[in-house]
């Protein structure tokens, strides 16, 4: 397996550890998007951090007018698709929720395929059915409880698969002048500074000089956030930006087993089929990968 298709699918699943961390901050009274504030920010301060001590004379935009990439990144994707995503949850149920949200690789191979010119072949074909197909038998949306879904949450829910999706390609604009740290890093602090006056600091912010509390607000920041979207933007870099959200969707397949060894959920003959159904598709994607690979390479070493 190639490096930026293991940091792509490594930082899927860090996203798939956010609900280990979402689970117990709400425990200390915290709302969805006081959690996605929190992320935001304890995101942005350790990838600033890092970028200070490691790299500080690329911790500057190259032309002011490129905030517009992140404005794309950290505001049309990450608070646009939490927000959808959470308003789903609310009118409807988290697996619901879920399972709209990863609508997202249909809605980027779509994109792609006008913006960039990807091919959307017979392979990227069957690998978004079966990401889809997977993802709904892992969340427990069958075709039995779809009666029960009404339009509004229905809206909401694509809402945030294209929420998710836009992140792919708005980075890809952003790759061409920025190192995958530094979209980083510039997308928190964009959708940081978006988010500073919704949260409630009088009522809520003494909550965080509670130990516990602020491990899991920076472990949140730092795991399924600034790691994550590290590796997801690095790979992102060298990798089509429709089959790097196919490979992103190994997050439910993460996020289903911490609720099944961690939180004591259920877990069904369907689930497994489901989680099945995704890693099938990862392997597909990758191995056809290989596979035109090499056949380049054949036929450059006949030429």
């Amino acid at each position: 397996m190639n490096k930026p298709i293991l940091l792509i699918i490594i930082g899927a699943a860090l996203w798939g550890t956010i609900g280990w961390f979402v689970k117990y901050l709400y425990t200390f009274g915290f709302t969805p998007m006081e959690v996605v504030t929190l992320r935001v920010w304890s995101s942005a301060i350790i990838l600033i951090t890092y970028m200070l001590i490691l790299s500080p004379n690329t911790f500057r935009l190259r032309h002011y007018g490129d905030i517009k990439y992140f404005i794309g990144t950290g505001v049309c994707s990450i608070i646009f698709f939490n927000y959808c995503m959470f308003t789903a949850i609310e009118l409807s149920t988290i697996p619901i929720a879920t399972a709209l949200l990863y609508t997202g690789p249909a809605f980027v191979a779509i994109i792609s395929f006008f913006l960039f010119k990807e091919p959307f072949t017979r392979i990227k074909l069957v690998a978004l059915f079966m990401t889809l197909i997977g993802a709904c038998l892992v969340v427990g949306l069958l075709p039995g409880n779809i009666k029960n879904l009404d339009l509004v949450s229905i809206l909401f829910g694509l809402g945030s698969g294209l929420g998710y999706a836009l992140y792919s390609i708005f980075s890809k604009f952003s790759l061409e002048k920025y190192s995958s740290i530094q979209v980083s890093t510039f997308t928190f602090i964009v959708a940081g500074v978006t988010l500073l006056p919704f949260f409630p600091y009088q009522e809520k912010f003494s909550l965080l000089f509670n130990a516990s509390a602020l491990f899991y607000a920076v472990g949140l920041g730092l795991f399924p956030t600034a790691l994550a979207y590290i590796l997801y933007t690095y790979g992102l870099q060298y990798t089509e930006a429709s089959k790097a959200s196919i490979l992103s969707t190994i997050e439910p397949v993460v996020a289903t087993l911490i609720g099944i060894f961690i939180f004591m959920e259920p877990f069904t003959y369907l689930q497994a089929l489901g989680m099945g159904c995704i890693i099938g598709a990862v392997l597909i994607v990758q191995l056809y990968g290989r596979k035109k690979q090499v056949y380049k390479q054949k036929c450059n070493s006949i030429l």
